[in-house]
C-alpha cells in the first residue's frame, strides 16, 4: 500500500519548509502534538524518502568581500545557485536584534538558553535583557 502522508506529516513539512533548524520539540508546540509524534513522524518521512535532507538556504545578500572583487560577481544571474564559493575573504553584514542597525565591529552577544542574540553595542544588549526579561527568565529556568 502507498505511503500517503496525513495532516500531522504535511504540518510538520510546512514547519520545517520555514525553518529547517527547529527542533522536534518546537515543531511539536506549533502543531500541537507529542513531542515522541513529530520524532516518528519526521523519521517516517525520511525512511520513505519523502524528506531527502534539511539544508540550508543562505542569503548571499549578508556576505560582503573583503577583497577587491565584489559580491555582485558572485551573485551574478548567470550562476547556478551550486556555483557559489563561500571564502575566506568574506564577512557577514550582521544586523542589531534591537534596533535592526548594521553590527560594525564584534557583536555584543547575548546567550539565551541555547539561542544567541547579536548587538551593536552594550545598551542595545541591556534594552533587550529589560524588555524580554520574562520570557529570558522562563527560557533560562527550562535549561
Amino acid at each position: 500500500m502507498p505511503f500517503q502522508p496525513d495532516e500531522i506529516d504535511i504540518a510538520i513539512i510546512e514547519s520545517l519548509l520555514k525553518d529547517g533548524r527547529k527542533s522536534f520539540r518546537q515543531i511539536s508546540r506549533e502543531i500541537k502534538v507529542s513531542t515522541p509524534t513529530v520524532q516518528a513522524r519526521y523519521e517516517r518521512l525520511v525512511n520513505v524518502g519523502l524528506i531527502k535532507s534539511v539544508s540550508p538556504i543562505i542569503d548571499l545578500g549578508m556576505l560582503e568581500n573583503k577583497t577587491e572583487k565584489h559580491i555582485e560577481k558572485i551573485k551574478s544571474k548567470s550562476m547556478k545557485k551550486h556555483d557559489v564559493k563561500i571564502t575566506k575573504n568574506m564577512i557577514l553584514k550582521m544586523k542589531c536584534d534591537l534596533c535592526k542597525g548594521p553590527i560594525s565591529d564584534k557583536p555584543h552577544v547575548l546567550k539565551i538558553a541555547n539561542f544567541e542574540r547579536f548587538f551593536c553595542c552594550t545598551s542595545c544588549r541591556s534594552l533587550y535583557k529589560e524588555k524580554y526579561k520574562g520570557r529570558i527568565d522562563a527560557l533560562n529556568q527550562k535549561k
